[in-house]
């Protein structure tokens, strides 16, 4: 096989598609004592240039139903913070063609520096993944590398449109369970 051929389906190529994507900064204040993680922005957050933009993600639609964040995009980044929640994704940047998480390629992909965020936000108590890649990026790309780890990780489930199979009355209960700390 020719190492362009190789380089396309590793993910190393610079084709279009192949290319990585790279994440946003955090939303969060240094006293922060919840921090939620998803994976890597997908493409239509990444072309509008915000977290959880498609409009059939549940993530926003949670956070005003539990939390009373509202209005638009500023709006509700400022109503998570002064909610004390931190907002971020596990991964700085990787080749992920599409938005499903299951295409990111693990080989490209490449934590965001958790160590550094962990220093500047020492209150954060709890961390809720988005998803299932989200908690084992994690568990399996950063929690080895922490000199101390964050206190509670809960897998959370996915507010994706593509994570159909759960009702969005029981992925609210559990987001809700979570935020409020009565899981």
């Amino acid at each position: 096989m020719s190492s362009t051929r190789r380089a396309a389906i590793d993910g190393t190529g610079s084709a279009p598609a192949e290319r990585a994507a790279t994440g946003f900064p955090p939303v969060a204040r240094p006293d922060a004592r919840i921090l939620i993680l998803g994976s890597l922005p997908g493409r239509r957050s990444l072309a509008a240039h915000r977290y959880y933009a498609h409009p059939q993600n549940a993530f926003w639609r949670i956070m005003a139903d539990v939390l009373g964040v509202e209005g638009d995009y500023a709006a509700r980044c400022a109503g998570l913070v002064e909610s004390r929640v931190a907002l971020w994704d596990v991964l700085e940047r990787s080749v992920r063609p599409g938005s499903l998480d299951a295409a990111i390629r693990l080989r490209t992909a490449r934590p965001n520096d958790f160590e550094a965020f962990f220093a500047r936000h020492p209150r954060i108590a709890r961390v809720g993944l988005n998803g299932k890649k989200a908690a084992a990026l994690f568990k399996k790309r950063v929690v080895p590398e922490l000199s101390r780890p964050p206190g509670e990780i809960v897998a959370l489930p996915s507010t994706s449109p593509a994570h159909a199979a759960m009702s969005y009355a029981e992925k609210r209960r559990r987001w809700r369970a979570f935020l409020l700390g009565t899981d």
